[in-house]
């Protein structure tokens, strides 16, 4: 009997608890200005500036995802995500131009996406200077292993796979399988 009340209030807990405080996470952060599709149940997140994010349906969110519009406040949303995409616990989205994902991708616990860069020039200390800055693109169908970095200006191709912990610091064409510090071409998906 006390198994069975365990597994009762487990249940409870993990999988009603959690769209039921998903409505409200929904309905709070719509009114703030976030988008969010039909079906995506929306944990705990860290979010700047809610109206900067876009989130398609039916997607599935872990834990402690960090949404930060990295500028001042303007029209959004620059963090745009389609549907039916994976993003693992502990994601970061550091943002100041904008990231498209792309339908169907996954993204595993501990990647991050950062556009844009501090300035180097002698003189003037780097936290006060902005550096270059270019919107990230991961296309459709993508899968990126846990840890990843992709950086400013990076394009990743439709059906493209890249390996645990790389650094990617260039464009990926499609179906293409990257992986490694800085991140090179190891294969083709077949």
């Amino acid at each position: 009997m006390k198994y069975i009340i365990q597994q009762a209030l487990f249940v409870i807990r993990f999988r009603y608890g959690a769209k039921f405080c998903s409505l409200f996470r929904k309905i709070w952060f719509s009114f703030l200005g976030m988008k969010v599709g039909k079906g995506t149940v929306l944990p705990k997140l860290y979010v700047t500036w809610p109206h900067q994010v876009r989130i398609g349906s039916q997607c599935v969110l872990e834990k402690m995802i960090s949404f930060k519009f990295d500028g001042i406040r303007k029209p959004g949303p620059c963090i745009r995500i389609e549907d039916h995409v994976f993003i693992g616990a502990g994601c970061e989205f550091n943002i100041r131009l904008g990231i498209d994902v792309g339908a169907d991708s996954l993204i595993a616990a501990g990647c991050r996406f950062i556009d844009h860069d501090h300035g180097i020039e002698q003189g003037t200390l780097m936290r006060n200077q902005h550096g270059p800055e270019k919107a990230i693109r991961i296309g459709s169908n993508v899968w990126l292993g846990c840890n990843v970095v992709i950086l400013k200006g990076v394009d990743i191709g439709d059906g493209a796979v890249v390996a645990a912990g790389a650094v990617v610091t260039k464009s990926i064409l499609p179906n293409e399988i990257w992986g490694g510090v800085p991140a090179k071409k190891i294969g083709e998906r077949k």
